[in-house]
């Protein structure tokens, strides 16, 4: 049963509609737990960057991020190459996007996900999860490291069953990630248009850089072999940034930002190499410039994202992208992964505004950009 079942990286990993299309013996695989997301072109955000932004509307998957293609590609991985996939139950320590997409996708695959959890964890996530249908939300320790050793120590080893879910240092879901870029290739071409010159994503622990650069590797194209990723983290949790500093992996000694979804203190080693490979451009922002973003996101697209999405909407205003890729001209197509993320709320982004909205003080005036005409007025203290 298990030979039959067995699928290999070739007929799996590189089609571009993954394993959706695949049939082990006379068992069909189950569908993709996640969606194709729609690219749309910004005028706002093309008007403020002065250049054409392509926005990958991630924030659409089933789970509210990006999340829901790594770690929907994992399960789908452990399925289909598992002996008995009936026994299958899947474990997850994240109290954030990861977790919440583990749920999401073990649902929509008919197998039951538990997720652990520190005390810390928001009320408002323990709620998501819940209400995605997690079999079990235990919350346990003051740490994400003492949840995640309760969960491999206590339940794990208890389960013949269990599956531990990473929430980014793992092959599967780099390749559930990499399909975002034959995506944005193919729905590129749709709208008359050849490749992107840059992508920008976000970094926490480096699954979507990894994603996203193994995805551009396997368009053997001249535009994927020329675009330039910029990766981007918030002070307080910049461990790539450190790293390549350093050509070495550099662990953090504590997150200190408002975009915890970033906060892993060491990047996947994949990450590292992948970046410095391909000589991504790593830039570090402000909590500021994050909060900045979500709520001009708002404003301009209607959309309402985290802090770890927002600084990669804050690239495009107040001449941010021109100063890091200086290359870029009007006709220059960027993409913007929108990762999404579902530990935001109004009240979080009338709370960020309030806190941080003397950096508007420097706002670039332009009648053309909505967000600019929203900007407050009077100043703001520090």
């Amino acid at each position: 049963m298990a030979a039959t079942r067995r699928a290999t990286a070739e007929s799996l990993k590189f089609s571009s509609n993954f394993y959706k299309d695949n049939i082990m013996g006379s068992i069909p695989i189950p569908p993709n737990p996640w969606v194709e997301t729609p690219l749309i072109e910004s005028s706002a955000l093309s008007k403020a960057a002065g250049c054409r932004i392509f926005l990958k509307l991630e924030n659409l998957q089933p789970s509210g991020s990006f999340k829901s293609r790594g770690i929907g590609a994992l399960l789908l991985h452990e399925i289909i190459n598992h002996p008995n996939p009936d026994i299958i139950h899947f474990y997850c320590s994240s109290g954030g996007n990861a977790g919440l997409a583990c749920v999401t996708a073990a649902r929509s695959l008919n197998r039951p996900a538990t997720v652990v959890v520190p005390f810390t964890t928001k009320p408002l996530m323990i709620a998501r999860l819940k209400n995605a249908g997690a079999d079990e939300v235990i919350q346990v320790g003051e740490s994400w490291q003492e949840a995640d050793a309760y969960l491999r120590q206590k339940l794990l080893k208890g389960d013949e069953g269990g599956v531990y879910v990473p929430p980014f240092d793992h092959p599967e879901i780099w390749e559930g990630h990499s399909t975002l870029v034959s995506e944005v290739a193919r729905q590129l071409l749709d709208q008359g248009e050849e490749g992107a010159d840059a992508m920008v994503c976000s970094v926490g622990g480096g699954g979507l850089l990894c994603g996203v650069l193994l995805g551009l590797e396997r368009q053997h194209t001249a535009w994927s072999l020329n675009c330039q990723v910029l990766a981007l983290e918030t002070e307080g949790a910049e461990s790539l940034n450190k790293s390549l500093q350093q050509g070495q992996l550099v662990t953090l000694p504590k997150i200190t930002t408002i975009a915890n979804s970033l906060g892993a203190t060491r990047v996947a080693q994949q990450a590292l190499d992948l970046a410095q490979k391909h000589d991504v451009k790593s830039a570090v922002l402000s909590d500021a410039e994050a909060a900045m973003g979500c709520w001009r996101f708002a404003d301009d697209e209607r959309i309402i994202v985290e802090a770890a999405c927002g600084i990669n909407i804050a690239v495009c205003y107040d001449g941010r992208l021109k100063k890091l890729l200086p290359q870029i001209g009007p006709e220059s197509k960027v993409v913007i992964v929108v990762c999404g993320g579902s530990n935001v709320t109004l009240e979080t982004l009338m709370a960020y505004r309030k806190e941080y909205g003397w950096i508007e003080e420097s706002t670039t005036k332009d009648t053309e950009v909505p967000s600019t005409l929203t900007a407050p007025t009077g100043g703001h203290a520090k």
